[in-house]
């Protein structure tokens, strides 16, 4: 079989010959060719960024089939080059790095007349700026992180202390009282960090109390639900499971205790992650999978596993399940292979997709390399090449990579989220480099794959 080649992939293309499509299928990737792959990666990562710098330079992302730029809100937040700095800086792209740091210190400013999104800036931007300082020392980066903590401070001041979703930067006022526990309990690691770095107890305070609140909202049976009223303190969705919404909730419970040793989070973690497995967990055919479950009964509601989920067999690697950890990254494979690239969401009782859109998502990735550094099962790095052959292939364009409408027919999306410099490259990269460019033991990742490094006895 002939396959067109887009620039720039005939490297891998040649490590692969006669297995383009299920690379995994060989079980194995050899040092030399992850050697090879982890150089690949790094020149489309630079592909990526020489698009966003040509046609969007300065704004927060890059629109890549209309070769364009956009902001989220009406000043751009440099979203794109915070999130990217480490990944850039990770891969030894000095060049890049310099200019993406350059700019930041410049032109970043949060004293900005407009409403933005807690949980999204906060892992994005709060997350990006600290990592970066972390591996740069630059004290720009952490007084533009130190002023955006600031700046967020007053989600928090709800009756419950669970943030309100929408704050202004400049005047503080806030909005957005129905949100989810992703958003509730996804903070503590950016602004407990942010909190050792400055010696100031405030953030860390705030954002712990909010995650103790969402924990202490969970059902008898240690499932949360999907939307809550933080003013009332009440569920206004009891829907459960571990997708959008939810997700980051459960890694911080864990990850919180990792990387500060803090034992309350590690017995909210022992205390809810058996519940998920339970009532959350389903067998279907023998293989493995998360479903969703009413929070209260138990009773199974829909058997919807998606993008966002794939993230469990990484958390669950990280927690020390290793055997559920294997089994879901083997479902977490077989939902990529239904089209190629994986959907946003399948009904798994049927192997239909429900959700037809791909986001350029990395949690895939993540699950591979977490499983690759926990087993050295060499199949996890084959896995992972069959994912970035796949990507490259379908997601490529000569302006940068793009999202698709649609993976059954991979029609294109005008969108290249930050996040794919953040999480997707950056995965893909620690995947096949040596172990050498990140001591994975001495730091723990953001739900943004931001790395957060402490020297924090247990």
């Amino acid at each position: 079989m002939r396959i067109k080649l887009l620039p720039g992939i005939l490297l891998v293309a040649a490590l692969s010959i006669g297995n383009l499509s299920h690379a995994s299928k060989q079980e194995t990737v050899t040092e030399k060719e992850a050697a090879h792959l982890a150089q690949q990666v790094k020149k489309e990562t630079q592909h990526a960024w020489q698009s966003y710098k040509r046609y969007a330079w300065g704004q927060d992302a890059l629109k890549p089939v209309s070769k364009t730029g956009h902001n989220w809100y009406a000043q751009s937040l440099l979203m794109t080059p915070v999130d990217a700095l480490d990944t850039l800086l990770l891969m030894g792209l000095k060049k890049e790095a310099d200019e993406a740091r350059e700019l930041i210190a410049s032109k970043l400013s949060f004293d900005q007349d407009m409403d933005v999104q807690n949980f999204e800036i906060t892992i994005r931007l709060l997350g990006g700026l600290l990592s970066a300082y972390q591996m740069t020392e630059d004290p720009r980066l952490l007084a533009l992180a130190t002023d955006l903590g600031q700046r967020l401070l007053p989600v928090f001041e709800s009756p419950t202390g669970m943030p309100y979703t929408h704050v202004n930067l400049r005047t503080g006022k806030v909005r957005g009282k129905i949100s989810n526990p992703a958003e509730t309990g996804t903070l503590l690691l950016e602004f407990g960090m942010l909190s050792k770095l400055t010696g100031n107890p405030v953030y860390y305070d705030k954002a712990k109390r909010a995650l103790v609140a969402t924990y202490d909202l969970r059902s008898k049976l240690g499932l949360v639900g999907s939307a809550v009223d933080v003013e009332a303190g009440v569920w206004v969705n009891k829907n459960a499971h571990i997708g959008g919404g939810i997700d980051s909730y459960y890694e911080y419970l864990y990850k919180c205790w990792k990387l500060f040793g803090d034992q309350d989070c590690k017995t909210m973690w022992e205390k809810s992650i058996p519940g998920v497995n339970q009532y959350l967990g389903d067998e279907v055919r023998g293989e493995l999978w998360y479903g969703h479950a009413d929070m209260d009964k138990g009773t199974r509601n829909a058997t919807q596993y998606g993008a966002l989920d794939a993230f469990m067999p990484a958390l669950l690697a990280l927690g020390g399940d290793m055997d559920r950890a294997k089994r879901l990254q083997e479902s977490n494979l077989k939902m990529w292979r239904l089209h190629g690239i994986e959907p946003e969401a399948l009904n798994y009782q049927t192997m239909q997709v429900t959700s037809p859109e791909y986001a350029l998502r990395p949690e895939i990735v993540e699950s591979a390399y977490y499983l690759y550094h926990y087993t050295g099962d060499n199949k996890y790095r084959a896995m992972g090449k069959e994912f970035f052959l796949d990507f490259v292939k379908r997601c490529r364009s000569e302006a940068g990579f793009t999202a698709l409408k649609d993976v059954r027919n991979t029609s294109r999306e005008d969108s290249m989220e930050s996040f794919v410099f953040a999480e997707t490259f950056k995965y893909f990269y620690l995947l096949f480099a040596p172990k050498k460019t990140l001591n994975f033991d001495a730091v723990t990742f953001n739900t943004e794959a931001h790395p957060f490094k402490l020297n924090q006895k247990k």
